[in-house]
């Protein structure tokens, strides 16, 4: 391999690999989704991973797109890391402490954005980081054995919204990069997930229409902020085959007769006034949109209306045929939702992008979900870590790890008992 590896970069040298960004392995048709019943995943890499929001966002579309799906996260990211290690240590001791003591089924390494050193390519640094992404591989499988790998491609510098700082630009240095990451997760029977050209793609689009927000999406150049990061969790969620489908409820206003895909349907009563009323259960909850930070709402929206993640990964679609008024007010236990023409509904309304009693659920999921990522990363980064090598530590430090690890259960239970869908009123009342 190391033979390879050389090869490897003196193709790279050469340009001769520079669009070599395709998956390992093509995705089936309708194949099922990545994670299994009882997963344990663990998300490794550097800042990028370290700022847990596209992992997050990750882990809150699984929960709510998979209520009764047992899988646990744990969010592994470390600044500043190269495939070497870097600030919580070298390479091996990041591994057995940060990856393999969580009894990991599933892996995702993202690395790259530090190891290129922001510069033109060279062919010495790039060894590294070929012989040292290896060997991370390597030992992680053996260490962990039937492990399945997703091998990450690193996501962009932001040579979008900015000129470049040198000719060609750092994210083309990347992108050599993810070509190899590509041909090692070949090699080594690992998943891939392109978390660079999605990205580029919509920094291209959100910039063609609103330049000042566009920069703001990735403000540094390096981090992005929730809305990049929503669309590499897309990215990572669509490498895992991941479904579109929330729900779809279909109805016949004039027969009452329903077609159903992740639901259940019942109760449905035509009213003398002309209302129709009718119970439905999801099988799920759509995927809380809406920017985390209130303050960064502009560039997450744009980022969201840049991209395909609605139509990709968030469809909860209400349709309801044969109604004879011309408009129609939704109301949800006995809330108000939108009006609605009849050839709206008819042709189908997508209620994940509405203010929902599901949506607010799964707002719920969501801080649950980062209320539980911040309890372990608090336990990791604030007492694991920096005391270890305390002698005084050795006094108290087991106890407190192992009460930090206790409230992980009932954090994980309070988010599985919110995610799961509850039956609601649906009543359409003509205007």
């Amino acid at each position: 391999m190391r033979n390879l590896s050389r090869l490897f970069v003196a193709a790279l040298t050469c340009g001769m690999l520079f669009t070599l960004t395709t998956p390992a392995r093509a995705q089936a048709t309708n194949a099922p989704f990545a994670l299994k019943n009882g997963d344990r995943v663990v998300f490794y890499g550097d800042s990028i991973t370290d700022q847990r929001m596209y992992t997050l966002l990750t882990e809150q579309y699984i929960v709510t797109r998979f209520p009764n799906l047992n899988v646990r996260f744990v969010h592994s990211g470390w600044g500043g890391d190269r495939v070497t290690g870097g600030g919580g240590g070298p390479i091996d001791l990041r591994l057995d402490r940060d990856v393999t003591a969580y009894k990991p089924t599933v892996v995702t390494v993202m690395l790259g954005m530090n190891d290129a050193s922001y510069r033109l390519f060279d062919a010495g640094i790039f060894q590294t980081y070929a012989d040292g992404y290896k060997h991370l591989v390597e030992k992680v499988k053996k260490d962990n054995p039937g492990v399945r790998l997703t091998l990450i491609q690193p996501s962009p510098y932001d040579d979008v919204t900015r000129p470049e700082g040198f000719p060609g630009g750092y994210n083309a240095v990347l992108l050599r990069y993810a070509s190899f990451v590509g041909q090692l997760a070949s090699e080594q029977g690992a998943g891939v997930a392109d978390l660079n050209n999605p990205v580029v793609a919509m920094l291209k689009k959100a910039n063609a229409t609103d330049a000042t927000n566009a920069a703001k999406i990735i403000a540094d150049r390096v981090h992005p902020g929730w809305g990049g990061q929503l669309i590499m969790a897309e990215a990572l969620l669509k490498a895992w085959n991941a479904p579109a489908l929330v729900s779809s409820v279909k109805l016949d206003a004039a027969s009452g007769k329903s077609e159903t895909q992740n639901a259940r349907v019942s109760k449905v009563q035509a009213v003398k006034d002309g209302s129709l009323r009718w119970s439905t259960l999801e099988g799920s909850l759509p995927f809380p949109l809406g920017s985390p930070d209130p303050n960064a709402a502009a560039p997450y929206n744009l980022a969201v209306a840049s991209s395909d993640f609605v139509q990709a990964l968030d469809q909860e679609t209400l349709t309801v045929t044969n109604l004879s008024a011309p408009r129609y007010t939704l109301k949800i236990d006995g809330k108000s939702i939108g009006e609605f023409t009849k050839e709206q509904l008819a042709g189908g309304v997508n209620l994940a992008t509405l203010n929902t009693p599901m949506l607010q659920q799964a707002l719920l999921v969501g801080k649950l979900s980062q209320l539980r990522s911040n309890v372990h990363n608090s336990r990791w980064r604030e007492y694991q870590v920096p005391q270890a090598n305390d002698p005084q530590a050795t006094q108290f430090l087991p106890a407190l790890l192992k009460n930090l690890d206790a409230a992980d259960e009932p954090l994980t239970k309070a988010q599985r008992d919110a995610a799961k869908p509850r039956a609601h009123q649906f009543t359409l009342e003509p205007k």
